[in-house]
């Protein structure tokens, strides 16, 4: 297998792999970088030019994975592209918001770039998207060789996969996106055990030892504990939150919460593309019965709608929960907002459930000592640290010796790094040649072929 790594930074980001079996050429994902703004923000797809793409796999819809499919389509307009059935659910609507998004980037700040595609073309795409079901052996043909793909359960999001591809006698493992622990809205992944030829495995959480005490449910009961808090002492509570996954789950939390007794009695506010998404939950849950949601935990939250306009720099004084994108609190979405008016009071929380790169703004508030200032650049407001700054165990990624774990019981000769910022893969890397000391361990070069 030929494999080349097309996100430009490597790291976590514009998320693809071009995958070379025999004669079948497959793209892995396409994603869109979130710190990164026009034609830079997409995979460098120069590696594709004159070749024939036989398939596009997508392992689920955040952005980072999805985010350039309409601009790979269009410049392969052969190439099917298969995901599973939930992802099939949910892709168009992603992509549908991702265009509105750079057309309102273009005209505030004025990218030439973008959009780097249009509604015409995500309608164009969908009677090429495919959907199947976890477990479901699809096989694919070139003019020569023939691959067989199937989909696992890989947790983290509604419809994420894991793909694992036969070709003659060898088993490859992708691992994509992967949680193992049960969400409220899903259950955690599900892989196949035993032997892999060569396993491509997610490194997210490799600088992040859990320590004792933080397991989920903990998290869970601290984060209602902090709500409460809060909240009675007049303050309101904020939890930047990605819109596809992370939303639905807190809604699922406050839910439970509330229905025990153990929530005060407070407004709840949100707004944009995860209320939206909760209707699509619902769909999934039903069809598929692999999601765990009902859009009537709104109805029984009493959830309000945000401001369409809020006002930066301006504390919001309603003694309410905000639950809001997104989750690193970049900037211009509704948290960033939010929490520019929120900071400098020590009523006030803001606390972040998932996830942040250290170099968003979610990130830099998390490495911020209370009572210094932040500067909130883009809305031209600095304000003094004074609201509590919480974080919370609750990522949709797993753990580092989970996934070592897993790694280890492969028994893979090749191990590939992907997805990590790099003193992540560092830390695999170590672990591995130390546990699998006769596997061959990869961290790849953005935009170098690799024989795997």
């Amino acid at each position: 297998m030929k494999l080349t790594d097309l996100n430009r930074d490597g790291g976590i980001g514009a998320n693809s792999l071009f995958i070379q079996l025999g004669d079948l050429n497959i793209l892995l994902d396409c994603g869109l970088h979130p710190k990164r703004v026009g034609r830079v923000a997409t995979p460098d797809l120069k590696a594709l030019r004159g070749v024939t793409l036989d398939l596009i796999i997508i392992t689920h819809c955040h952005l980072d994975h999805i985010g350039s499919l309409p601009v790979v389509m269009r410049e392969h307009p052969n190439a099917p592209v298969i995901m599973t059935t939930s992802s099939r659910m949910l892709v168009e609507r992603m992509l549908h918001n991702s265009a509105n998004v750079m057309l309102r980037q273009k005209e505030e700040d004025n990218i030439p770039d973008y959009p780097l595609f249009t509604h015409d073309d995500i309608d164009r795409c969908g009677k090429r998207l495919v959907g199947l079901p976890f477990g479901h052996a699809k096989h694919f043909r070139g003019a020569k060789d023939e691959i067989e793909v199937i989909f696992h359960p890989a947790g983290h999001v509604a419809g994420a996969a894991a793909v694992e591809i036969h070709h003659k006698h060898r088993a490859i493992f992708f691992t994509g996106d992967v949680l193992f622990e049960n969400q409220r809205t899903l259950p955690g992944a599900k892989f196949p055990a035993g032997h892999f030829d060569t396993l491509v495995m997610e490194t997210t959480r490799g600088t992040t030892e859990r320590p004792l005490g933080k397991e989920r449910v903990n998290e869970v009961a601290r984060l209602i504990s902090s709500i409460n808090d809060t909240i009675q002492r007049g303050g309101s509570y904020l939890i930047p939150v990605f819109a596809l996954g992370r939303m639905q789950e807190l809604f699922s939390v406050l839910h439970d919460a509330r229905k025990f007794g153990r929530l005060v009695e407070c407004p709840i506010y949100t707004g944009g593309l995860g209320v939206d998404l909760a209707d699509y939950f619902d769909d999934i849950a039903r069809k598929t019965k692999h999601v765990q949601f009902n859009r009537n935990i709104l109805k029984d939250l009493k959830v309000k709608p945000t401001p369409r306009k809020i006002a930066t720099g301006e504390d919001q004084k309603q003694n309410a929960i905000y639950i809001v994108s997104s989750g690193m609190m970049v900037e211009r979405t509704p948290s960033y907002a939010f929490a520019s008016g929120l900071l400098g009071h020590a009523r006030n929380t803001i606390a972040f459930v998932g996830y942040c790169d250290p170099d968003t703004p979610g990130g830099q508030l998390l490495a911020t000592k209370p009572g210094d200032d932040f500067l909130f650049a883009a809305a031209n407001v600095k304000v003094k640290v004074k609201a509590h700054v919480e974080r919370f165990e609750m990522s949709g990624h797993a753990d580092r010796e989970e996934l070592l774990e897993f790694a280890v019981q492969t028994s893979a000769r090749s191990v590939v790094l992907t997805h990590g910022d790099p003193a992540a893969r560092a830390w695999f890397a170590q672990q591995l040649a130390t546990q699998m000391p006769a596997a061959r361990v990869l961290d790849p070069v953005p935009l170098q072929t690799y024989q795997v």
